[in-house]
């Protein structure tokens, strides 16, 4: 099981690291790529439309301004795809949050905080704990943690 952990550049790369540490703390692969819907449309476009042949559950997109990643990667997948909205530019990823929240009716992309890039991990594993006890009982632990640090 692996979750695909996109950015559309190097420079995201801190913004994301909470995304890839978190799913491996509960024993998720994550495969991190940097490819961006504008300079890499047909990387991105590739490997969304053979993601589900190639292991994956999900896709973590995150990405600034325009933030188109995310949508791009939910038009060529019915894999779950959570949205990350990265901060930077001149509104401070405003922006992106826009972007990444208004999808179109029928290609939906859940949407975390600007920044939020570990939420979007936990939103991935709850989706996949749905049918996985040994991943129910890690949130159960998790979240006892975080209430009593």
């Amino acid at each position: 099981m692996k979750v695909a952990v996109l950015m559309g550049s190097p420079n995201d790369r801190d913004k994301m690291q909470g995304a890839a540490d978190t799913l491996e703390a509960f024993g998720i692969e994550a495969d991190v790529h940097v490819m961006s819907a504008h300079r890499n449309p047909a990387e991105v476009t590739a490997l969304a439309t053979t993601a589900r042949e190639n292991g994956y559950v999900a896709f973590i997109c995150g990405a600034g301004m325009a933030a188109h990643l995310a949508g791009v990667v939910a038009a060529h997948t019915t894999l779950p795809v959570v949205g990350v909205p990265l901060s930077g530019g001149a509104i401070n990823g405003v922006d992106a949050l826009y972007s990444t929240v208004q999808m179109p009716r029928g290609i939906p992309v859940a949407t975390v905080a600007i920044d939020g890039s570990v939420n979007a991990a936990l939103l991935v594993v709850e989706m996949l704990a749905i049918s996985d006890t040994d991943l129910q009982a890690k949130l159960l632990e998790d979240r006892a943690r975080r209430a009593n640090p």
